[in-house]
């Protein structure tokens, strides 16, 4: 069934009313009519089945029929990314949101040489990725922001996986020493770490440098592997 992501709340008989291209999706290319169902989500008020209550010039008027699932988040995963080449990055937000974080910040390292991010894109990607993989849920995406600054600030209580080129234990065995609670996973940019941010990294407390094998991955392929590995050591694939 068409599922679709509304900011609006969801209650029993509630309009809701979809962008004009979700309303040009379900009537358009959908084909949708009166009386149709799909479901909604918004992040907060779990999924429900919607009907097409009217089809209008401009848009298309859903009824809120019945909750079907009550609200529920993933891990407590958060995806740290070098702003990379907008084909890359736009893959790793896309496949991020398809394995589960919660939240995805994107860094500005020494080495991170594209600057421009068109943040709109980012999100409409996210949104559709969490329309199509059955999550209830949208992750946060936070605009560029420098290294430093993002350690300087970071929770507490959150401990990252550092995913170092030049070496570490294996991803896996570190993650399960380690343990559960929030985490964060860092992933670098195509020309690597700056030796002085790796050697901070790897001199803070909370970090665990993690190696994800013999070969020098892209960006991508990077944070694809690191998150499936936390994933399979403390995540929620035994749910």
């Amino acid at each position: 069934m068409i599922r679709l992501f509304v900011p609006q709340p969801l209650t029993a008989d509630a309009a809701v009313m979809p962008t004009l291209d979700q309303s040009r999706y379900l009537s358009q290319v959908m084909r949708l009519k009166i009386g149709d169902s799909l479901l909604v989500f918004n992040g907060v008020d779990g999924e429900w089945r919607c009907v097409i209550a009217e089809v209008l010039k401009k848009g298309v008027v859903l009824r809120a029929e019945e909750a079907v699932r009550p609200q529920a988040m993933g891990p407590d995963l958060q995806l740290l990314i070098s702003v990379v080449k907008k084909s890359a990055l736009e893959f790793a937000v896309e496949k991020a949101v398809e394995l589960g974080v919660r939240r995805i910040s994107l860094v500005v390292t020494q080495h991170t040489q594209t600057q421009y991010v068109r943040m709109d894109r980012l999100d409409a990607i996210a949104i559709e990725a969490a329309e199509q993989t059955g999550r209830l849920d949208v992750p946060m995406i936070d605009e560029p922001v420098k290294l430093g600054a993002l350690l300087d600030d970071r929770e507490p209580d959150r401990r990252l996986m550092f995913c170092d080129e030049t070496g570490g234990a294996p991803a896996f065995t570190a993650l399960t020493a380690a343990g559960p609670g929030p985490w964060a996973v860092l992933i670098g940019p195509e020309g690597g770490f700056a030796p002085e941010e790796r050697e901070r990294l790897r001199a803070l407390p909370f970090t665990t440098a993690a190696s994800l094998g013999p070969r020098i991955l892209r960006a991508d392929t990077a944070a694809i592997a690191a998150l499936t590995l936390w994933q399979a050591a403390l995540g929620d694939w035994d749910r």
